[in-house]
Parts: C-alpha cells; structure tokens; sequence
C-alpha cells in the first residue's frame, strides 16, 4: 500500500469545498458583512502577502520502467544470453539459438515475415532503414526489398557468422523503440526452445521514477510538469512527468469495487547516480500563487448573504468584511477584496 503525505490542501477550492473546509474549522455561525463591534476577538493574525504552493508528497518507485518480454520465434536451443544489466544496441544479440544470434533492430512496427526479394511492405522499409544505419549500402532504402537488398542482407549475414542466404527469416529480428537494457532471463543457456517461449525480459536503458496516485489527484498529474525526488540517502534531483495513464485495477474480491489511478512517469534530465531500483518520494506541485495576501483559514467567516468574510481588527475597534477566497495551502488561504493590505490585522479563534 503507497503512503502519500498531504502537504496541502486541494488547490482553489470549490465554494461547497470551501464550506467544508470552513466547518471543519469551527468557524462561528454566519454573520453579516454589516457587522461591527468594539470588543476585539481573543486573537489576531497578520494579512501576509506570500507564495502559496499547492503540493503533495507521493511514495514512487526509481527504476528503468515497465518491462517487455522477448519470445522467440525459432526452434532450438538456446546457447548464449546476455547479462543481466547488460546494455543490447542496434545490431548487438539478444540472445543466441543453436549459436546464431537473434538480433536487435529499432522500430515499432514487429517483424511478422520472412523477407526475401520480391517483399513490398512497411516492414520491409524498416529493415531496410536498419541496414543502411549499420553501414550497409548499395540498396534504396524504400518499401521494395530488391536483388540490391539481398546482397547487403549477405554482407551482414557474412559478418554476423549466418549462412549468407539473403534471405531474413522471421525470429532473426526483434524491433524495439531503441536500446534495451536486459532486466532478467526467463530461460537458460542449454534450453529446448519453441516458436512464443519467453527467452528474456527487457526494459529501457533510461532511468525513471514510477508514481500511482489516486484518480482524484489528477490536478498533480499534468504532462511536463516539473517535480522533486528525493532518494533514500537525502539526495534530490529534478525531474518532470512524461507520461500519465489510467489503469484499472481489478478488485480480488467480486463484492468490491475495482480500483482506477493514475500511473505517472517521471523522468530526469540527470539521472541519479548510485542505484538501480529504489523506494523514493516524490513531490507534486499541482498551483503556485506568487506574493498574494493570505490569512489563516480558521480566520474565514461564513457571511449571512454567502460567501465569507474576516474581522479585520483596528485597535478596539472591528468590522467585518467580505472578501474571495482562492487557493486553499499549509493552513492559509488567498484573499482578495475587503481593503485588506499585508500587516492587517484579522480576528482568529483562540
């Protein structure tokens, strides 16, 4: 179960969530802005003009992200794999069956096929794109795999110990976004495999701190958003969301409800040093008011005619006054209006 620490209240409350907030103050019974009096309440509190930051503390995990698991699609066994924590670029082995490597092309779209001359598709344009950024050359990089195609496939084949066929069966290419980090293996060197056995799990090479919140605490969860982790030894380092998704998960008993968040990535522009995977903490920040006038929010009057209003003391004497409320953080709230300026002075509970 996540902890989450509350470091403020929710930003710029709703009038019926300012009401609450205001009940579960204690505040007095509704007055009018009419009112005055010469009897000072027990305490006061100075009007500040500061910055107001609506934020929370959230438990996440530092990581390289959710993982993605490769399956092989060829017969034999299985001889060499590679390190766990071991970095596969474009071109490097993913692993090796009866001692010819399985290797590492960058793209979206899977491999699906064999390609041989004659092929025509998207995924031929891939490959193709592929060949060419290892070095290979002679051919158009296009959609048509050609005779010209063959023979850079033969080269690459030639350096990579494969039989030179010009041919590129299908299981000989596995398509990532970009360079993957091998998280663990699912196999053995020595392993009878067949077509769609799990060989190894892979992740990004990138490290990011994973958060799930709440599907109420959408308001901290916005795409580029700048925020703060803090590591287990005390360091801090900066990151922004990159991701925001919705994920359900489904109830272990049929009488509950399944439960829906927000699964948020974070990602650095300095990755911290040091570590792998960790527990961290994260802090959101959903609103930032710079240098508004602010009072404690038990100094918030409910005002007969709606809306709320504060005492504002001068001297012996005290006078009530409306005013708009607007973020609610750390125990104070923005006001505006009622001719209030910094160092007025509001009536408090004592």
């Amino acid at each position: 179960m996540r902890r989450r620490t509350k470091i403020a209240v929710a930003a710029a409350l709703t009038a019926g969530a300012a009401a609450a907030a205001v009940t579960a103050a204690g505040l007095p019974a509704p007055e009018s802005s009419e009112a005055a009096g010469s009897t000072p309440p027990a305490a006061t509190a100075d009007v500040r003009k500061e910055t107001l930051v609506d934020s929370e503390d959230h438990d996440g995990s530092l990581g390289y992200g959710q993982t993605s698991t490769l399956v092989t699609r060829m017969s034999g066994t299985v001889t060499r794999l590679p390190a766990t924590d071991a970095t596969v670029k474009r071109g490097g082995a993913l692993c090796h069956v009866d001692n010819d490597p399985v290797v590492l092309l960058y793209g979206s779209l899977p491999a699906y096929r064999d390609l041989t001359s004659g092929t025509e598709g998207a995924d031929v344009l891939q490959f193709e794109k592929n060949l060419w950024a290892l070095g290979y050359r002679g051919f158009t990089v296009d959609d048509e795999y050609t005779s010209a195609t063959a023979a850079a496939v033969e080269d690459w084949q030639d350096d990579l110990g494969l039989p030179e066929t010009g041919r590129v069966e299908l299981g000989r290419v596995v398509y990532r976004p970009g360079q993957v980090r091998v998280d663990s293996h699912t196999t053995t060197a020595g392993a009878a495999v067949q077509p769609g056995e799990e060989m190894l799990r892979t992740t990004g090479t990138s490290r990011m701190a994973i958060v799930e919140l709440d599907i109420g605490d959408q308001r901290l969860a916005e795409e580029g958003s700048p925020v703060t982790v803090t590591l287990p030894d005390g360091r801090t380092a900066a990151g922004k969301i990159s991701e925001v998704e919705t994920y359900v998960e489904e109830a272990e008993n049929p009488n509950e409800e399944d439960v829906t968040g927000l699964r948020v990535t974070i990602t650095f522009d300095e990755p911290p040093n040091g570590m792998n995977e960790a527990s961290v903490t994260v802090a959101f920040t959903a609103t930032r008011r710079e240098n508004v006038l602010t009072v404690p929010v038990h100094a918030l009057l409910a005002l007969a005619e709606g809306g709320y209003g504060v005492e504002i003391v001068d001297g012996s004497a005290t006078r009530i006054v409306a005013v708009e409320t607007g973020l609610f953080a750390n125990g104070r709230v923005e006001v505006s209006g009622g001719g209030l300026t910094e160092g007025t002075k509001v009536g408090v509970p004592s």
